[in-house]
C-alpha cells in the first residue's frame, strides 16, 4: 500500500525528523491560508498521487504568489495527472501539498528496501539526486552506493558514515545524515514498510540534511497490524476493480487483455495466463480466490471480472484440493445465473470432485464451456473471445 507524499512525511516528523513546513489542501480557497501561514514570498505546490515524474508531468510548481498558487490549485485539482509511471491513464488530484522553499546546496538520493536476492534489508544511496535512480544505475553505477543490514545486528552506525562519506559530506552533516538514515531504518521495521524512498535528500547552503521529497510503501501482508496505516490508503489511485477486489479480500490486478481469468491459487494464476498468451490470447487480469474458494466469492469474483467493459470470454481454472470441484461446480452455475454472465465461460475443474463438478456443470443448462485440460481451456477461452 503506497502513501501520499504529505502523509510519509508526516511520519518522518513522527519520529523526529524535520522536513519543509507544508500544508495539505483540497481546494483552490485553501491557498490563500495556506501561504500565509506558512510565510515568505514563494512556495511550491505538489499534486498528490501514487506516481512518480510528478515533476515532469506538471504536477509540481514553483510560484511566486498567491494568484500562481491559487490558479495552479484550480488547474490541478479535480484533474487526472498522468506521468511516465501511471500512463495513459494517469491518476485522480484530490489533493495538493503546498510547502516552504528551500535554498538548495545539493540533492541526494537515499532509500532503504527490502533486498530479496540477499535476503536483508539494503539502503541505497547516491549523489545524483533528483534523478530517477533506475537511470542513474544504468549509466553511471558507479554513483550508487550500498550497505546491506545484517537482521541480528540492526542498522549499525558505521553503516551510515560510509554512505556519508561516499556521498562527499562534510563536517556537521556527517552525523546528520546517519542520525537521519538510522531513523528511517527504525520507522522502516517499526511501520513494516517495504520502500522507503527520499529523492531528492537535499542538503541546503546552511548545511541541514532535510528530505525534499518522500515516498513510503507499506507491506500489504502487515496491513492487519498496522491498523493506523491501513486507514491512509486512497483507493482512487487505483484501478476501481482492483479497489472493489480488495474489500472483498480477493487478489486482483488488471491487465489489458479481454479474457477474464478466475484461478485458485497465485501460481496457477500466473501459468494460466501464461497458456493463455501462448495460445494467442491476452489476459484482461490476475484473479486469485485463494485456496478456499466459495461459491459467494466465485460470484464477487464475477462481478469485479465483468466491470472490465473489454472482457470478451472468462477463464475459470480451478484446483481441488483444499476446496472441493462440485461445490465451486455450483458456485460457478450460480454466479452466472446471479450475476447475469453474457460472455463465454470456460471451466477447467481438477482435483478433488472433479467429475462431479463437470456433470454438475454440463447438466445446468448454461452456457459453460467445460475443458478438458488446461491447454484445452486456455485455447477454447481464446477462441471464444474472437
Amino acid at each position: 500500500m503506497n502513501l501520499h507524499e504529505y502523509q510519509a512525511k508526516g511520519m518522518l516528523r513522527d519520529y523526529g525528523i524535520t522536513t519543509p513546513r507544508g500544508l495539505a489542501i483540497d481546494s483552490a480557497g485553501q491557498c490563500a491560508a495556506s501561504a500565509a501561514e506558512l510565510g515568505g514570498d514563494a512556495w511550491v505546490i505538489k499534486a498528490q498521487v501514487h506516481a512518480g515524474g510528478r515533476g515532469k508531468a506538471g504536477g509540481v510548481k514553483l510560484c511566486r504568489s498567491v494568484a500562481e498558487l491559487t490558479a495552479a490549485a484550480e488547474a490541478l485539482l479535480g484533474s487526472r495527472l498522468v506521468t511516465y509511471q501511471n500512463a495513459p491513464d494517469g491518476q485522480p488530484v484530490q489533493t495538493m501539498l503546498i510547502e516552504e522553499t528551500l535554498p538548495i546546496a545539493r540533492e541526494l538520493y537515499l532509500s532503504i528496501t527490502v533486498d530479496r536476492a540477499a535476503e536483508r534489508i539494503g539502503l541505497v544511496a547516491s549523489a545524483a539526486g533528483g534523478m530517477e535512480i533506475e537511470d542513474v544505475a544504468r549509466t553511471s553505477p558507479e554513483k550508487i552506493l550500498r550497505e546491506t543490514v545484517d537482521p541480528a545486528n540492526g542498522f549499525m552506525d558505521y553503516q551510515g558514515r560510509n554512505l556519508a562519506f561516499g556521498l562527499d559530506l562534510q563536517g556537521d552533516q556527517v552525523a546528520a545524515f546517519g542520525k537521519l538514515v538510522k531513523t528511517c531504518y527504525r520507522l522502516f521495521i517499526e511501520k513494516d514498510l517495504s520502500l522507503l524512498e527520499i529523492n531528492p535528500l537535499v542538503v541546503t547552503t546552511d548545511g541541514r540534511v532535510l528530505p525534499l521529497d518522500c515516498k513510503m510503501a507499506v507491506e500489504d501482508n502487515a496491513l492487519y497490524r498496522q491498523k493506523t496505516l491501513a486507514e491512509l490508503a486512497d483507493f482512487s489511485q487505483i484501478d476501481p476493480k482492483e479497489a472493489e477486489a480488495h474489500h472483498h479480500n480477493v487478489n486482483y490486478i488488471a491487465l489489458n487483455g479481454n479474457i477474464g481469468c478466475m484461478v485458485n491459487g497465485a501460481g496457477l494464476a500466473m501459468a494460466t495466463m501464461d497458456l493463455i498468451k501462448l495460445s494467442g490470447g491476452m489476459p484482461a487480469n490476475f484473479l486469485d480466490v485463494g485456496g478456499g474458494a466459495t461459491a459467494q466469492s466465485v460470484a464477487e469474483a464475477f462481478q469485479i471480472i465483468l466491470a472490465d467493459p473489454n472482457v470478451k470470454s472468462v477463464l475459470i481454472n480451478i484446483f481441488g484440493g483444499i476446496v472441493r470441484c462440485d461445490l465451486i461446480a455450483e458456485g460457478i452455475i450460480q454466479a452466472v445465473r446471479d450475476v447475469g454472465v453474457k460472455v463465454p465461460v470456460v471451466v477447467r475443474l481438477e482435483g478433488t470432485n472433479a467429475e462431479k463438478g463437470r456433470a454438475l456443470l454440463a447438466a445446468s443448462g448454461l452456457a459453460i464451456i467445460a475443458a478438458n485440460d488446461l491447454n484445452d481451456a486456455a485455447r477454447q477461452a481464446v477462441e471464444a473471445a474472437q
